[in-house]
């Protein structure tokens, strides 16, 4: 099955940055991640109908800034500046620094997810009906200007026994594309029957990296993004980044510099051999055949022997009874 991953957080570094910038030590990031949620519910339990969709919390050495994205930036403000002045005061008291608050407005509250699924809740909880509040808030957004709208509602709507999930969605909404520029916003109703939980995709279109000019030529190339360099014993999150004071730098002794060898004296090679020389030498050394070996001598076969008739006698000899005689003797 496909896993679902909040949009923001899939896209941070990419086309998305964080709403919490400061560095801070291993010991001190927990308490400055708790300082920040409780800024952040100060700020919204304050200004309820301010239409608040997103709130930015920078840190330095001794000030901490608080950026507000709002759609009503006279509420935040108040008559002559009274509610903001007393805003910062309370989140003074909170941190021990100096505060200094930022309002930004957002011209465009129905293509910000945020607003759309409080202005949702809204209505549930006056007990509109969902199809209808559904149809007319992805049609209001569209309208005004985004590529695609996704609403979802789940819990027991309608006061149903049994909760469900239901959504309506016009246009694209490629969540699988980290070019994508896709907002998503949450929030809650809270009715009679419990509570219903309301999410919201906006899709306004695609971001492209700014290109740039490579130094060897007008070859544009994509330039990547530019990540800072963390401080030592700094620590980074995914709620964000706070600065430490940077030691100071002491410049680096120069490294001693090798003396230049002399070059080597040129040696001339020696004469190549004359030719015929060169010839003879390469030349394979003949090959001497090898003595053959001497031949065994012949062995004549013997001659038959022819019989001799008894009595006869031989040259010079007297035959015996044998029959034979021998040359020179006799025979007994």
């Amino acid at each position: 099955m496909g896993q679902k991953t909040h949009p923001n957080g899939f896209r941070l570094g990419f086309t998305k940055t964080w709403n919490a910038k400061w560095y801070a030590n291993t010991r001190g990031y927990s308490a400055l991640v708790k300082e920040d949620v409780t800024i952040r519910n100060a700020i919204r339990a304050r200004l309820r109908d301010a239409a608040i969709s997103r709130i930015e919390i920078e840190r330095s050495t001794n000030q901490v800034t608080v950026t507000i994205h709002t759609a009503k930036p006279g509420v935040v403000i108040g008559k002559g500046g009274a509610k903001v002045e007393e805003l910062r005061q309370v989140l003074g008291k909170t941190t021990g620094k100096a505060v200094k608050v930022n309002i930004f407005e957002i011209r465009f509250p129905e293509v910000d997810p945020r607003l759309i699924a409080e202005n949702v809740a809204q209505q549930l909880e006056r007990r509109v009906s969902f199809r209808k509040v559904l149809k007319q808030t992805v049609q209001r957004s569209m309208k005004a200007g985004a590529k695609g709208v996704k609403v979802a509602v789940a819990g027991r709507l309608g006061g149903a026994e049994m909760s469900r999930r239901e959504w309506e969605r016009e246009g694209r909404v490629p969540l699988h594309t980290l070019r994508a520029d896709i907002e998503f916003g949450i929030a809650v109703a809270k009715t009679t029957f419990g509570t219903i939980g309301v999410k919201a995709w906006v899709y306004r279109g695609d971001i492209e990296p700014a290109p740039r000019v490579a130094a060897g030529g007008p070859t544009a190339v994509q330039a990547p993004r530019a990540i800072p360099p963390t401080p030592p014993n700094a620590m980074t999150g995914a709620l964000g980044t706070t600065v430490m004071p940077a030691p100071a730098l002491v410049p680096a002794a120069p490294a001693p510099t090798a003396p230049i060898p002399a070059p080597a004296a040129h040696v001339p090679a020696p004469a190549a051999p004359a030719p015929a020389a060169a010839a003879r030498a390469l030349a394979p050394a003949p090959r001497v055949p090898a003595a053959p070996a001497p031949a065994a001598p012949a062995v004549a076969p013997a001659a038959p022997r022819e019989p001799t008739p008894s009595g006869a006698s031989g040259a010079g000899g007297r035959s015996g009874t044998s029959g034979t005689s021998g040359t020179g003797g006799e025979a007994s």
